[in-house]
């Protein structure tokens, strides 16, 4: 089988799974291992395997742009020291943590010897960085506070980086070819330092080009650009890629979408971005799945257990002590916050990646890739599951809830109306029986007056609703303006110019809609 035919493969097994999962109301990426595992124990398929080539190349730099575009850099420079705090000796000390409690267990594991701290460490570090992706499509499906939002996918973004710095330090150290203690804490200030130097002056020189400009597909190769370039070139000199990239995207999302990009090629370049992640994310997920032998993880139970049980202590005790730490500062995060926050540190493709970059002959490095993919997909699995109903138990989203279900009633009723105006336009020559009609009608009767009256007794802030019904009835305004708008330049009743300019203005106006929507809690 080519690899054209493979991909195509694959996509049509993601576009399945998305339209499956919208009905069974599970996370798409726990949807997407599921099926990765199962395709790959029947050997349906032969897939690509996720090398650190494949996911350097193609994946992570477009994942990371498109989460970094999209970060507000107020918000996010509002929780800086929550962020960067869980993101850098957050990550430190998870590693440490993960070390300190696996050495002594996996000696006491027969079949494990000569497993010493050295190795532990190497393991800490390629799986200390968390990957909430998945956690991130549960929180637009569900409406979860932006200031989590923000917390989460910041600290994500930028202890990629460092995990991956880490895990750089702790493999020279474990194969002995380490500087020493200064040489490390110099390696790590050179690596992440150069490497937001060189996402800074890629993010710059793309947003600079993208105000001389005003061509949708132009800038949206430039944003192309900036993501792919500023990763090749920081790991050309050696510096984090990763950084480098999470920088120019910032830069470019906050500073060139804004002043540089006119309302309508902003639209066209979110939505392009919106589009790779999925379709990234999408083969990752199955990517991942395909990896994993379940044979495998079952010979190795054991050490399994013992790896998740250190990574979800270490994840615990590093998400308590930041929170204690801030806790009366105006950065304090609420204690359901917090538990949510441990709950939802997801780990992904990267440490698998990693650990399948390790050399060969390194020592213990099966037992680490068993070890590592357990970990992955039981967290995948098992909190990607479960985040849904955690993060209504611990009442996060519990205020939007009723608004929530009100819509629903409402879409249900608007349905029902629809139908029943359809009734009498029925072709009644084709109902051949006596009473279908008004069956029919007195059927719809009673469910448009139940639907009524279930709106009625619902305990709405009338206030919220009516913010609510007024940002949606603007938003279908703005559309129908928009449809208007074309339909003329169409029919020949614009010009080019005066279209563009019509365009412009519905679409700043859609714009404004989402950044009042956004406004951080």
């Amino acid at each position: 089988m080519s690899g054209e035919t493979t991909f195509i493969l694959l996509f049509i097994v993601a576009t399945a799974v998305a339209i499956v999962v919208q009905k069974w109301k599970i996370p798409y990426t726990v949807a997407l291992v599921a099926s990765g595992l199962l395709l790959g124990s029947i050997h349906a398929l032969k897939p690509p395997i996720l090398t650190k080539e494949l996911l350097y190349t193609v994946f992570l730099p477009g994942l990371l742009f498109e989460a970094a575009f999209h970060i507000d850099f107020e918000q996010f420079w509002r929780n800086k020291k929550t962020i960067v705090s869980l993101a850098v000796p957050g990550v430190i000390a998870a590693t440490a943590l993960i070390a300190l409690i696996l050495t002594p267990v996996a000696d006491a594991v027969n079949y494990v010897r000569n497993f010493d701290w050295r190795y532990s460490l190497v393991f800490g570090a390629l799986i200390a960085a968390t990957d909430p992706i998945a956690v991130m499509a549960l929180f637009r499906e569900i409406g979860a506070p932006k200031r989590l939002n923000v917390l989460l996918q910041g600290e994500s973004l930028l202890n990629d980086g460092t995990g991956i710095v880490f895990f750089t330090l702790s493999l020279s150290i474990a194969t002995g070819v380490s500087t020493g203690a200064a040489g490390l804490v110099l390696d790590f200030f050179r690596i992440v330092g150069f490497g937001l130097l060189t996402g800074g002056i890629v993010g710059l020189a793309v947003s600079q080009v993208t105000k001389q400009i005003n061509e949708p597909m132009i800038e949206i190769t430039l944003t192309t650009v900036g993501a792919y370039g500023a990763f090749v070139a920081a790991e050309h000199f050696g510096f984090s890629g990763v950084i480098a990239t999470v920088t120019a995207g910032m830069i470019c999302g906050n500073y060139g979408a804004r002043q540089g990009m006119s309302p309508s090629t902003r639209l066209a370049v979110e939505s392009f971005w919106e589009y790779v992640a999925f379709a990234m994310n999408s083969i990752v997920f199955l990517l991942i799945g395909f990896e994993v032998r379940i044979a495998d993880l079952a010979a190795s139970w054991q050490m399994i257990l013992v790896a998740y049980l250190a990574v979800t202590v270490g994840r615990a005790l590093v998400i308590s002590g930041v929170s204690l730490i801030f806790r009366f500062s105006k950065e304090r995060i609420p204690w359901s916050w917090s538990f949510f926050l441990f709950w939802g540190g997801l780990r992904g493709a990267l440490p698998m990646v990693l650990v399948l970059s390790l050399p060969h002959n390194f020592p213990h490095r099966d037992l680490l890739a068993t070890m590592t993919f357990g970990v992955v997909i039981i967290s995948i699995m098992f909190h990607g599951l479960t985040a849904a109903k955690f993060i209504e138990w611990l009442g996060i989203v519990a205020g939007q809830q009723p608004l929530e279900h009100y819509f629903y009633l409402q879409g249900k009723l608007r349905a029902a109306n629809a139908a029943m105006a359809d009734i009498e336009h029925l072709d009644r020559g084709r109902l051949k029986a006596e009473g279908v009609l008004p069956s029919l009608r007195k059927e719809y009767e009673k469910m448009i007056k139940d639907g009524e009256e279930r709106l009625n007794s619902l305990r709405i802030d009338h206030e919220e609703l009516r913010r609510e019904e007024m940002q949606r009835a603007r938003k279908e305004l703005i559309l129908a303006e928009k449809k208007h708008i074309i339909e003329s330049f169409h029919r020949g009743m614009l010009s080019q110019r005066v279209y563009e300019k019509l365009l412009d203005d519905a679409d700043a106006r859609l714009l404004n809609m989402e950044t009042e929507q956004e406004e951080p809690d």
